[in-house]
C-alpha cells in the first residue's frame, strides 16, 4: 500500500471519530449562501482536522475542500488534496446511516489516491493507481450488466425525466443514496449496475468515488463519455456517469446532450 493511500486511511478514520461525536446530538446548523445546502459544525471541525494533519504530513500538496475558502494557488501545485469531509451533510443531519467521508489526492488532474469511509456502516473503500479497490481489505468489482433493461440505477428523480434522454427515459430501476461518493463507491462493489447525475459535480464529491470506480475495473466519465480530469481553476465537471464496461457506454449513448 502506498504512503498516500495510509495517509488518507488513516485520516478517514480520524475524520470519523469526530463526526461520531456529532451524529444525532442535534450539532448547530448553517445554510450556505446561494442555496449551496447545509453544513453543520461536525463538517467543519472534520475540515479543519483535516486541513491541519493532512497539510502538516503534505506541504508541497494543494488544498480543495467544499468546507475551505478555495485557494487559487493550488492550481500551481503537483499534487492536491481533494476533499469533502462530510458528503451528504442533510443525510447527517437527519439521523441517516449513509454520509461518508471522501478523501483524495490528484496528481496533474489525475486521482491517484482516494478513499470513502462510510463509518456508520463501518465500509471503508480504498484505492491506488497501482492498487485493486477494496471494500475493508476485500477486492470489489463492478456488475457485468450489459442491457438497460432491469438495470439497477443510483440516481436523484430528475435525471430519469425523459426529456433528458434520447427515446425517452431508459427502462431501468432507480436507486438513490444522497452521498455522490458513497453511490460511486456502491457501483465499484457491485451492488448496483450504474450511478448517473447530470448535473454539474463539484470535484469533491466524485474525485475519491472516480478512482475507486476505475480501479475495481468499471468506467467512470462525465455524461459526454470524457474522462474525468480534477484540479481545474472551476472545480466542477459535466456531471457524472459510473457503471461496468459494458453497460457504460449503453447509457451514456442515450443521454440528450444540449
Amino acid at each position: 500500500m502506498n504512503d498516500d493511500l495510509q495517509l488518507l486511511i488513516d485520516a478517514a478514520h480520524a475524520s470519523a471519530d469526530i463526526a461520531r461525536k456529532f451524529f444525532k446530538s442535534d450539532p448547530e446548523v448553517w445554510h450556505k449562501d446561494g442555496d449551496a445546502g447545509p453544513v453543520t459544525e461536525a463538517d467543519l471541525a472534520i475540515d479543519k482536522m483535516l486541513h491541519t494533519d493532512l497539510r502538516e504530513n503534505r506541504p508541497d500538496y494543494g488544498w480543495l475542500s467544499e468546507e475551505t475558502e478555495d485557494d487559487q494557488t493550488r492550481l500551481d501545485h503537483e499534487h492536491v488534496f481533494i476533499i469533502d469531509p462530510i458528503d451528504g451533510t442533510r443525510a447527517f443531519i437527519n439521523g441517516e446511516r449513509t454520509w461518508s467521508h471522501s478523501l483524495a489526492i490528484a496528481r496533474h488532474g489525475e486521482v491517484i489516491a482516494s478513499v470513502v469511509y462510510v463509518p456508520m456502516m463501518d465500509r471503508l473503500y480504498a484505492a491506488s493507481s497501482d492498487q485493486k479497490t477494496m471494500l475493508n481489505g476485500t477486492p470489489i468489482s463492478p456488475t457485468a450488466k450489459d442491457i438497460l433493461e432491469g438495470a439497477t440505477v443510483l440516481a436523484a428523480k430528475p435525471n430519469l425525466r425523459d426529456q433528458h434522454w434520447i427515446g425517452g427515459a431508459p427502462p431501468i430501476e432507480r436507486h438513490f443514496r444522497p452521498s455522490l461518493a458513497y453511490r460511486l463507491s456502491l457501483i465499484a462493489q457491485g451492488r448496483f449496475d450504474a450511478m448517473i447525475t447530470l448535473r454539474e459535480c463539484w470535484e469533491w464529491d466524485i474525485a475519491a468515488g472516480d478512482l475507486i470506480v476505475r480501479q475495481a475495473g468499471g468506467r467512470c466519465s462525465d455524461i459526454r463519455n470524457a474522462t474525468l480530469r480534477f484540479n481545474n481553476a472551476r472545480p466542477m465537471t459535466f456531471g457524472c456517469l459510473a457503471a461496468g464496461q459494458a453497460l457504460h457506454p449503453l447509457l451514456q449513448s442515450r443521454i440528450k446532450l444540449t
